[in-house]
């Protein structure tokens, strides 16, 4: 099969979704299929072989410039290739986009409104490069904020687009009035361009279908998995009964919404009931400049309760890094605040036998259900947080129990491979019906 995806850069940091489309990519590639795996806005970073090309769509600056003025929308193209080279675009992506609301607003309704808004052009040079492409069997974008370029690429190839969903309400949930409805009211318009709607979890399919107004049987469910390679079972160690810190672990991107604030809260509710038993606060994921007050904020917490050298805090890590660092926990949380779609996080620990304590929320209720590797408690509870994670303290047969459970449960249900055969089946389902059917109900794990 031929498929053409899309995969939206993340500015030179690790983003989910993009490790999520380019291990998909390697997989599908390694079983025969011919994947071309092209970028927009910015080339992508990822934590194992980057099979994207080099030449990049939408490039961030030609956006970028052409929603502050008009005059770089009636540039010739030959302008456009200086910014939109790759090179270039990595030079200025570190220092960010604006952080502006109403900036960030504006340049999505420009995005979402396609060939009809100030970014026209773009969308004239998206169907001039498939020109010297070869024809895809199917065709996918990364998620509904690229819904626009369903339209304009069905028209050109003729062929099927699918859209993933895998998170972008967070997003749009979090645009100032009147950017959210706008966006919203663009989207849910165009969704009769789009062929099906690849979810990556349960729990993603259901609410979309209520916050895009996306019909259930156009949705198809392709969990996230990992590629298990290089991840080994950790070594159980008698944590906290003898010299050994119990080290419980967070490893996600730092801001608000993934609860960092909740866990040192509930950190220093453990230590309380830990007595004189050494423990530590492990702290791996992206920083951004805006939320380095926030990982204060967290420090501060277990300041005020004298714990201070507690807590570490490692940096983002690569692929290796984050093998190594989930190897030397022995829980893992991350309570994050919103129903969270994906939990990329949840796999990359249990892989190596770490056990986790999540919230009773979103995607986090089918992962465990399906692995049986860790345990739920009541959401934005600091204190229902601290029982679950000194229940794994004071219970090492417990603690094991649930680190078997993750490891052997997350290789049975969320490899890389459980993803491509179940993308693939899907892909296969809309090419002979048109449709969609219901690849989760003919069993394919």
């Amino acid at each position: 099969m031929r498929i053409l995806s899309v995969t939206a850069g993340a500015a030179g940091m690790y983003c989910g979704s993009c490790l999520r489309d380019n291990a998909l990519a390697i997989e599908l590639m390694a079983r025969g299929h011919d994947v071309t795996l092209i970028p927009v806005y910015t080339p992508t970073l990822t934590d194992e072989q980057n099979v994207s090309r080099r030449d990049v769509l939408f490039g961030g600056i030609s956006v970028y410039l052409q929603q502050h003025s008009s005059i770089f929308r009636r540039l010739p193209r030959i302008f456009d290739r200086l910014w939109d080279s790759p090179w270039v675009i990595d030079a200025f992506a570190g220092r960010g986009v604006s952080a502006d609301a109403r900036f960030l607003g504006e340049m999505t309704i420009s995005m979402l409104q396609g060939e009809s808004g100030v970014l026209r052009k773009e969308f004239d040079k998206l169907v001039d490069w498939t020109r010297d492409e070869p024809v895809p069997d199917v065709i996918n974008l990364p998620n509904s904020l690229l819904i626009s370029m369903a339209a304009p690429l069905k028209r050109a190839l003729n062929r099927p687009v699918c859209v993933t969903l895998q998170g972008e309400e967070l997003f749009i949930n979090g645009l100032v009035p009147p950017y959210r409805e706008q966006a919203l009211s663009l989207i849910r318009r165009q969704v009769p361009d789009v062929d099906g709607f690849i979810a990556v979890s349960d729990y993603c399919a259901r609410f979309m279908t209520t916050f895009l107004e996306i019909p259930s049987d156009r949705i198809a469910v392709v969990p996230l998995g990992i590629n298990m390679s290089g991840y080994t079972r950790r070594d159980e160690r008698a944590a906290g009964t003898g010299a050994a810190a119990f080290r419980v672990g967070y490893l996600a991107r730092l801001a608000p919404e993934k609860g960092l604030h909740l866990l040192a809260e509930a950190y220093v509710r453990l230590r309380q009931r830990m007595g004189g038993a050494p423990a530590r606060l492990e702290v791996a994921g992206y920083l951004a400049a805006d939320h380095r007050a926030y990982l204060e904020s967290a420090r501060a917490v277990l300041s005020r309760a004298g714990l201070q050298h507690e807590m570490v805090y490692r940096g983002e890590l690569d692929l290796a890094g984050k093998r190594a660092f989930v190897r030397e926990l022995d829980v893992l949380s991350v309570p994050a605040t919103y129903d969270e779609p994906k939990g990329m996080f949840l796999l990359e620990a249990m892989a190596s036998g770490v056990p986790v304590v999540q919230p009773r929320r979103g995607a986090f209720i089918e992962v465990l259900a399906k692995t049986g590797g860790g345990t739920l408690v009541d959401p934005d509870d600091p204190e229902a947080l601290a029982t679950g994670l000194h229940a794994l303290w004071v219970d090492p047969a417990l603690r094991e129990r649930l680190a078997r459970s993750a490891f052997e449960g997350v290789r049975a249900h969320y490899t890389i491979a459980h993803s491509a055969e179940r993308l693939i089946a899907a892909y296969e389902s809309l090419l002979s019906r048109g449709r969609f059917t219901s690849v989760a109900s003919k069993g394919v794990a």
